[in-house]
């Protein structure tokens, strides 16, 4: 049992946002922004808005500021600064990587994704293998939602590249592991390549206790901006051929995998929601988020299906569902009508869809993070129940 003391409506009360009378289940598809992020990013623009490299006083405090995003990015992500890498967004981060990683695979070699994943984690590799004749293979998964390591270990061979992955599903919130499959893919001489964009929020991320060679999350997912960062092993960043414009840096590593100027803004909003979360700490998020996990799981009325692992072992606080004998939309509908923000449809997890037999009709989600409160789950449940 934990001893955490938590104080939710202080943690509250540094979000603007949570001042309306809606209940934000939504946090999967974008989690709410506490007010020093945004007072982060608007004092940028006050006070040092500029390109870097320019002999200027805004100049240098805008050098200072990436300096400051790549320290704070490996402090978060468990690397050195020199490995981390931003963009706009995790899938225009995953479509670029890939096809960095792959410049020099040849035809018929394979790549491993799963059925758990998010598209942003399939689509580039499928993209990937029609242009360069390589095949996209998918690791399934088993009734209950777990990732089937027996399914992966059968299809890993000589000619497996890349194991794609996610550490957390966006769907129905089911955790894999990440130790045993990055394991699997080293000893088939393959990388281990995770999406960590709907973990971000829920725990701590350490690509080096992980061992993994990439990984990607997106900021906006845990209480940041719209922005996409990714951790590159610098053995690899080292042999890898960047897509760059000619004058762009070199150093450090990761900045040779950035196109364009970068969001100046936005690193600085990132810096922010980092210490956020450091203010908090990650054994009181989870310690709360657990709580209000299992509360929902215990009073989830009859006529509501569960996707997915049915207590809080082994998943996080993201809860597929179908209210009987309403349609997804209309219950999704309902439900915000009411209050209560929540998703319905696919949520871009395709596979997990086809595998749950959802394809056409999708589910409703509800995900729970930090900010949420008992209350908000209580009334939730009782809206649910008279759907």
């Amino acid at each position: 049992m934990s001893t955490v003391t938590y104080d939710v409506e202080a943690v509250r009360a540094r979000y603007s946002a949570l001042r309306q009378p809606l209940a934000f289940f939504d946090g999967p598809g974008g989690t709410q922004v506490p007010d020093e992020v945004i007072d982060a990013v608007s004092r940028y623009y006050r006070e040092s808005n500029a390109n870097v490299s320019g002999p200027y006083e805004t100049s240098r405090r805008t050098e200072a500021l990436v300096d400051q995003a790549r320290v704070t990015a490996g402090q978060f992500l468990g690397c050195t600064p020199e490995e981390a890498i931003f963009g706009a967004n995790m899938s225009t981060l995953a479509f670029a990587l890939t096809r960095t990683a792959a410049r020099d695979w040849e035809d018929g070699d394979e790549i491993l994704v799963t059925k758990l994943d998010h598209d942003a984690n399939v689509s580039p590799w499928i993209e990937l293998a029609h242009d360069q004749n390589l095949v996209v293979r998918f690791v399934d998964i088993n009734d209950d939602t777990t990732l089937d390591l027996d399914d992966l270990g059968r299809q890993l061979s000589d000619r497996t590249r890349v194991v794609a992955f996610p550490v957390a599903s966006n769907a129905v919130g089911t955790l894999t592991d990440v130790r045993r499959i990055v394991e699997l893919a080293h000893d088939a001489g393959a990388l281990a390549w995770a999406d960590a964009v709907h973990y971000g929020p829920h725990g701590p991320i350490d690509v080096t206790e992980w061992d993994v060679d990439v990984l990607i999350c997106s900021p906006y997912k845990f209480f940041g901006p719209h922005l996409g960062l990714a951790f590159g092993r610098a053995e690899l960043l080292e042999t890898w051929r960047p897509y760059k414009v000619r004058p762009a840096p070199d150093t450090p590593l990761g900045r040779r995998f950035e196109t364009g100027t970068l969001a100046h803004e936005l690193l600085a909003g990132f810096v922010a929601a980092v210490e956020y979360i450091e203010s908090i700490g990650w054994e009181s998020i989870k310690a709360h988020e657990r709580t209000l996990g299992e509360r929902f799981l215990t009073g989830l009325p009859d006529n509501v299906t569960l996707y997915g692992l049915p207590t809080m072992e082994g998943r996080v606080a993201t809860f597929a569902f179908n209210v009987d004998g309403v349609p997804t939309w209309e219950a999704a509908t309902r439900l915000g009508g009411a209050g209560y923000a929540v998703w319905e449809g696919d949520y871009y997890a395709v596979e997990v869809m086809k595998r749950l037999g959802l394809e056409k009709s999708g589910a409703v989600r509800a995900g729970i993070v930090h900010y949420n409160t008992a209350d908000e789950v209580d009334g939730l449940l009782a809206e649910l129940a008279s759907l």
